[in-house]
């Protein structure tokens, strides 16, 4: 008999409930690294958890069991509404014009890692890009913004230039605000509504762990706060 398949990665927004994620995605902490200025400067890997081939996370923030759900949404009666639109990104994005890149900006989607302020601002940055290092600046900036708020793209080509991550979970540490960020989707991995009807799958999302999202699922900054 064929040895049973594991199934593919996916995340489950359950009613009022958890993140159901199933797929044996590996999980771990990633804690933003700053300078002496407090800006973002990478992520450094913290904890990590064994990847067990389903689990449930919290997303009402009130869990004793951070970062898995141990049932506390329903005892503080958490409101889970979904309020993301459906649209796709570039639907919903500004596109700010450079010489060499484009930057397609979702401000929804922010989950204020804050990687786009250093060097002057990705926004001013990007108009800068005939400068190789300009341009690098923006490639780097816009590939840790984990809520994929931020994509920039080739001109000339049209194609999305993105970090080619893993399947993975990142559970981010603000070290600068001294607060628990969102969960970083990384690798395309789809997330599905309650409904049953699923997001546009992206290279890289960020899920709100804090419940207090206005756009639920997907984090805009709230836990900091």
């Amino acid at each position: 008999m064929d040895e049973e398949q594991q199934p593919s990665p996916q995340i489950v927004v359950s009613a009022n409930g958890p993140y159901l994620v199933s797929g044996g995605l590996p999980l771990s902490e990633q804690l933003i690294v700053i300078n002496t200025q407090g800006e973002s400067l990478d992520y450094e890997e913290g904890k990590s958890y064994e990847a067990a081939p389903d689990y449930a996370l919290c997303r009402c923030g009130q869990s004793s069991n951070k970062p898995f759900c141990d049932g506390s949404h329903v005892k503080v009666e958490f409101d889970g509404t979904e309020t993301a639109s459906r649209q796709p990104y570039l639907e919903q994005a500004e596109v700010f014009e450079g010489p060499t890149m484009l930057l397609a900006d979702a401000e929804s989607l922010c989950a204020f890692a804050r990687f786009c302020d250093p060097e002057g601002r990705i926004w001013n940055l990007v108009y800068k890009t005939d400068d190789p290092e300009a341009r690098q600046l923006v490639e780097y900036e816009s590939g840790h913004c984990p809520g994929g708020r931020l994509t920039a793209f080739d001109r000339e080509t049209g194609e999305s230039v993105e970090p080619e991550y893993q399947q993975s979970l990142g559970l981010i540490e603000d070290t600068a605000k001294g607060v628990s960020g969102p969960i970083w989707v990384r690798g395309s991995i789809p997330v599905i509504s309650a409904d049953g009807s699923g997001y546009e799958v992206r290279n890289q999302v960020a899920l709100c762990r804090c419940g207090r999202s206005r756009n639920k699922p997907f984090c805009e900054g709230s836990h900091a706060a």
